[in-house]
């Protein structure tokens, strides 16, 4: 069972120990950021380098969180730079530990087949795919997956979540979507389809130097 008691900071207001989560989805744009790279390196220039670098910065940091303190986690330290002139939000300690456990085990996956084994298949592609779409959907939009399987094995649900999901409530006029915006999200994705078919022979065609066409016809005249 995870010890969530002596986890987290104490803030007055809050009855559980609590973390900021704009620093924390700050550093989960960073990593998505630095694994989106190394994936695309890998993808175009077969380049297995970088990515490894960043497993073992990432591991590192996740073990710091997890074994040791938050606090001293270093991309926690530069999220919490970026955005130390935000007021904090609050969110329960316990779910993002539960979240970060998960994060844990997905790159020392990564690490034990790619850095130590030096392998790759199929295994890591889906693993780090995972990686990425936890860590989009956490700095984009601020859900927490794992937070979310964290409430199907606890029977302790998790409190203080961001934009107050946690909360059942109605929602406000602002946050509704009404059919006119799902008909024109409808066509706009029948839009992209359309200039997919008719372009994509047009667009496969490389783009030519700007300048150096220029200079040639400088050239000529």
């Amino acid at each position: 069972m995870i010890n969530n008691k002596n986890f987290g900071e104490i803030v007055d207001g809050y009855t559980i120990p609590v973390l900021n989560e704009r620093e924390i989805r700050a550093a989960a744009g960073i990593m998505f950021l630095g694994i989106f790279i190394t994936w695309i390196l890998i993808i175009f220039n077969g380049n297995f380098i970088p990515i490894k670098y960043a497993l073992i910065i990432f591991l590192t940091d996740f073990s710091i969180r997890l074994f040791g303190n938050p606090r001293f986690s270093p991309l926690l330290i530069i999220g919490r730079f970026f955005v130390r002139n935000q007021n904090p939000e609050y969110v329960g300690a316990a779910q993002k530990k539960f979240a970060w456990y998960i994060g844990f085990i997905l790159s020392g996956t990564m690490f034990l087949l790619l850095v130590v084994l030096n392998t790759y298949s199929f295994i890591t592609g889906i693993v780090c795919l995972i990686c990425l779409i936890f860590m989009f959907f956490e700095s984009a939009f601020g859900i927490c997956i794992g937070c979310k399987i964290y409430n199907l094995f606890n029977k302790d649900k998790a409190q203080y979540c961001p934009g107050e999901i946690c909360d059942t409530k109605a929602k406000q006029e602002i946050q509704k979507i009404v059919w006119p915006q799902f008909f024109l999200l409808f066509i706009f994705i029948i839009y992209i389809f359309l200039t997919a078919f008719f372009f994509n022979k047009k667009f496969q065609e490389r783009p030519h130097d700007l300048f150096k066409n220029q200079k040639i016809t400088e050239l000529n005249k």
